[in-house]
């Protein structure tokens, strides 16, 4: 049977995908390239729009790399105006499990639901580490095994709580302008890491309840996606590792009673459009330089190495000594448990390709995972849903506001050509475009 694509607009945010340097970037906080991308991403009647989330600037040694400066609004409140000019799009926030309350994310979202007509939802998140941590709570941080503990506790008291109206109270009192059965949101739970009860104050949107989203390739995390979430967002670097990933998260749905269709595997990809591949490759291969300056480069290298880098020339070769594990050089980004093979196989394709470290850790990347024609990328595209390496992509465009236009105006109509995608949305809710039940 021929599957159906989906497809996702992911909003850029503080990394070194886009290319700030570009005269075509735009504002990372004027409403306008919010609005323009979702508008876009309407226009090619994808699924979702979906913000990630910064909760603090990262460091290098101690001071913020300039490259990453840029704004990040908070993504419940720039989703709430674009749900004003939109129609049918879905709307995702990142929000952080570990920092925030279940009654206020149930409500702060359950509000986004309502206001959108039932198109909001949740990329559940977790952090553990103490640099960011130092933001919200004494201590700094939640020890990191118990990130996905309170993440799965803080996600079931969410649902309960949106599913505190059952059908029962669902009774308009039309006099009176509101919900009136005494049971009405009632609700209480006493785990871990939360004891609370009370009545929660909005019921069911019309999509019953806000989509969730996880994201991480971790065994946890891929646990958590199979018991919890309806989309899982990752990353993979090649069509087989897609296979691999699809596979072995699928086979973990059963045990939980949940079929193949109720958990949709969308991949975060960039990609790379021009009029023919030799084009896009280059354009490809432009982009990827611009992407990874010479200090972005030294900042990269640095996570691995745990040492600080500053006296080396980017252009030159990488480092010689040893990594240090457990190094704290950069904060704010994700490290390495064991950086030694890393450094091993860094150090081989340098001598087998005569790369400086700049050109290693830009071929580290992995950026750009289609790049070809309209044509070719459409027959990628396809081929990796259709074989089983995911269910569709969320798209990360390496430009804002205009990132995606080349992959809307030139590939979604070839897509539309061969009858796996939507010419037109069919429902109006966010369930309705993945084909999620409740």
């Amino acid at each position: 049977m021929t599957k159906q694509i989906h497809l996702a607009a992911h909003f850029p945010g503080v990394n070194n995908t886009t290319v700030w340097s570009d005269p075509a970037s735009g504002s990372q906080i004027d409403f306008g390239s919010f609005r323009q991308l979702a508008e876009t991403a309407e226009r090619g009647t994808f699924d979702f729009f979906f913000l990630a989330e910064g909760l603090r600037l990262r460091e290098v040694k101690g001071r913020i790399h300039d490259l990453d400066v840029v704004g990040r609004p908070e993504s419940l409140t720039v989703l709430s105006a674009l749900a004003a000019v939109t129609t049918h799009l879905g709307l995702a926030a990142t929000v952080n499990s570990t920092f925030n309350e279940p009654y206020e994310l149930a409500k702060r979202l359950s509000t986004l639901d309502h206001v959108s007509n039932g198109r909001a939802a949740w990329n559940v998140v977790t952090s553990w580490d103490a640099f960011t941590g130092e933001n919200f709570r004494r201590g700094g941080y939640l020890d990191k095994g118990d990130r996905y503990v309170r993440a799965q506790e803080s996600l079931r008291i969410v649902r309960k709580l949106w599913d505190s109206w059952n059908g029962d109270d669902l009774v308009l009192d039309q006099a009176a302008g509101a919900f009136a059965r005494e049971g009405a949101g009632a609700f209480a739970d006493d785990g871990a890491h939360f004891t609370i009860r009370g009545r929660f104050g909005l019921p069911p949107s019309p999509q019953g309840r806000p989509v969730i989203i996880q994201a991480g390739d971790s065994d946890e995390g891929r646990e958590f996606a199979a018991s919890s979430a309806d989309v899982i967002f990752s990353r993979h670097g090649t069509f087989e590792g897609g296979q691999t990933f699809y596979k072995d998260v699928k086979a973990r749905l059963a045990k939980y009673g949940r079929t193949d269709e109720s958990l949709k595997i969308m991949p975060a990809v960039t990609v790379v459009v021009a009029d023919t591949d030799a084009d896009a490759i280059e354009k490809a291969a432009y982009i990827r330089e611009q992407q990874v300056s010479g200090p972005t480069a030294l900042v990269l290298a640095e996570l691995l190495w745990g040492r600080d880098l500053s006296a080396y020339d980017p252009d030159g070769p990488l480092p010689a000594e040893d990594p240090v594990v457990g190094s704290s050089v950069t904060q704010g980004r994700v490290g390495y448990n064991d950086p030694f093979p890393i450094v091993s196989e860094w150090r081989a394709q340098a001598e087998a390709h005569g790369w400086s470290l700049r050109q290693t850790v830009i071929n580290q990347q992995n950026r750009q995972t289609f790049v070809g024609s309209p044509t070719s990328v459409a027959e990628a595209v396809n081929r990796h849903v259709q074989e089983n390496a995911a269910d569709g992509f969320v798209l990360v465009p390496h430009l804002t506001p205009s990132g995606l236009d080349d992959f809307v105006d030139r590939v979604v109509p070839l897509l539309r050509e061969r009858g796996v995608f939507r010419p037109e949305y069919t429902g109006t809710t966010l369930r309705d475009h993945l084909g999620l039940q409740l």
